[in-house]
């Protein structure tokens, strides 16, 4: 086998630069983007309204006393009503976190008020039988 003479170019590609291989190229000009500053600090929550917790705890507490009593101490769900939607109002003018506080105390102020009315109705039904067959009884005792 015979070798090409020293300086020709290889016959079979060995050595010859790589077809394939990307040309290198520079980019005049080109610097680093500037780093962009970030805000520091925890992120802003909107505060939760006052009158909207004040709501919520008067309807668990409504709750807690309707169940406890069976319906005959009633005067805290009105006050859970009414404290729910005042803080609804202040929340849509305020925009204040706090929407479903106010409504877990509307609907538990709702509640217990229904349960209470409807415990006073039966009872008051009862007695009110009760004294009317007293005047309207037949026996000649």
């Amino acid at each position: 086998m015979s070798y090409p003479p020293y300086g020709s170019p290889d016959p079979y590609g060995y050595g010859s630069p790589d077809p394939y291989q990307q040309a290198g190229y520079q980019q005049a000009g080109y610097q680093q983007p500037a780093p962009v500053a970030y805000p520091v600090g925890p992120p802003v929550v909107a505060r939760t309204n006052g009158m909207a917790t004040a709501a919520m705890v008067v309807g668990i507490i409504s709750a807690v006393l309707t169940l406890i009593s069976c319906g005959f101490f009633g005067v805290t769900g009105p006050l859970a009503v009414i404290f729910g939607h005042l803080a609804q109002g202040q929340i849509k003018r305020t925009g204040e976190a706090g929407s479903g506080q106010a409504v877990a105390g509307l609907v538990l102020g709702y509640l217990t008020s229904a349960i209470v009315l409807i415990a006073w109705i039966f009872v008051f039904g009862i007695y009110g039988w009760a004294f009317w067959s007293l005047d309207h009884s037949t026996s000649d005792y």
